[in-house]
């Protein structure tokens, strides 16, 4: 099938228009196309070349939302026209005990990212959702729930179980004291489930400037970070803390807040970190973790509870042609929403 993309065609992260053609249909796909697709952090540190060599051309996206087109003919849990979704995978191996019980993105044999990765059949190159197609096995593709806005959809995929998972696998629920460092497009995701499972969030912040948004998407405040007695103040008040932060940076003010047992979840850094010091954990059994999207039935549960709980990303709607400009407000720093991509403007003659 020719399709048409937005790929980086070196690491200067530069997107141009692409052609290019996705796979003939095997009997277990599910040939889709695309009307929104998401900007993530991660697609600017992987076009970037942040996280290893990359093959270019390179389409990026993993927030996808689009109607079914065709079905290959063992697929039976999609029709053309049906609502789905892609995430962050297309593949892994099925078979290990990691995808026997629903955690395919820790995969023993490496799960197949949604773009820049080998095919495990026939090795070509894994091409994502800046484009206007995309074929993908039955097993990875996601049932959109009607309560949702397609339009504000595609972050849920990424930023949604980014967060969703951590806030899940620690028990997050009634009386749980969580905080969420940085309020970017993980973040704002983070403090809205969170309020959604009941739980008290506090936004952490370098300053107080995101107090009205932060109390606006349901948290309870924001703590400064730099404020050095509002933290001293603060200390041992918080079950889970999820840090959101994309580039390296210093944990060691954030561990005293951590009530005996509590747990700060890496979910935006991916890399070196600064050193931080041993004792605060020690002292009050605390935990560092990190945690990776989430499964496929975790990532449908998501959308299902957004659903259910009428919860969208704050999302500025974009055309495709002006993804350059979204890269370059990113690489500024962290924004309080993410881009979505209505690929209804992409043609397959431009």
């Amino acid at each position: 099938m020719k399709t048409i993309g937005y790929a980086a065609f070196s690491s200067d992260a530069q997107m141009q228009p692409y052609h290019f053609e996705r796979r003939a249909l095997r009997d277990n796909d599910v040939a889709i196309e695309i009307l929104f697709s998401g900007i993530c952090h991660s697609d600017l540190h992987t076009v970037n070349g942040d996280w290893g060599k990359q093959r270019y051309p390179l389409v990026p996206g993993h927030e996808i939302i689009g109607r079914v087109m065709d079905v290959g003919p063992q697929v039976t849990r999609y029709k053309v026209g049906d609502k789905v979704g892609v995430g962050c995978m297309v593949d892994s191996c099925q078979s290990c005990d990691q995808c026997d019980h629903g955690e395919e993105q820790y995969c023993r044999n490496g799960m197949t990212p949604t773009y820049g990765a080998p095919d495990r059949i026939d090795g070509t190159m894994t091409q994502g959702g800046y484009s206007k197609h995309i074929v993908v096995r039955e097993e990875f593709v996601l049932r959109v729930p009607d309560a949702l806005d397609m339009s504000r959809a595609a972050p849920i995929l990424c930023a949604g179980i980014t967060t969703f998972s951590p806030l899940r696998t620690w028990n997050v629920g009634k009386g749980s004291r969580v905080g969420v460092i940085g309020l970017g497009g993980l973040g704002h995701m983070a403090v809205k489930l969170a309020v959604a499972m009941g739980a008290e969030v506090t936004v952490l912040s370098r300053s107080a400037r995101k107090a009205q948004e932060a109390e606006a998407l349901g948290a309870s405040g924001v703590l400064v970070s730099t404020d050095k007695a509002a933290m001293k103040a603060a200390a041992a008040s918080l079950d889970l803390i999820l840090d959101t932060v994309p580039v390296r940076h210093d944990l060691k003010p954030y561990l005293p807040l951590l009530d005996v047992d509590g747990t700060l979840v890496i979910v935006g850094q991916v890399g070196d970190m600064d050193d931080f010091a041993s004792a605060p954990m020690i002292f009050g059994r605390r935990r560092v973790a990190g945690s990776l999207i989430g499964g496929i039935q975790e990532t449908q549960d998501v959308l299902d509870f957004c659903a259910e709980h009428d919860i969208h990303p704050v999302c500025e709607i974009i055309r495709p042609d002006q993804v350059n400009e979204a890269y370059s407000v990113m690489e500024k720093g962290d924004i309080a929403h993410r881009y979505v991509m209505d690929m209804s403007g992409l043609a397959l003659d431009q």
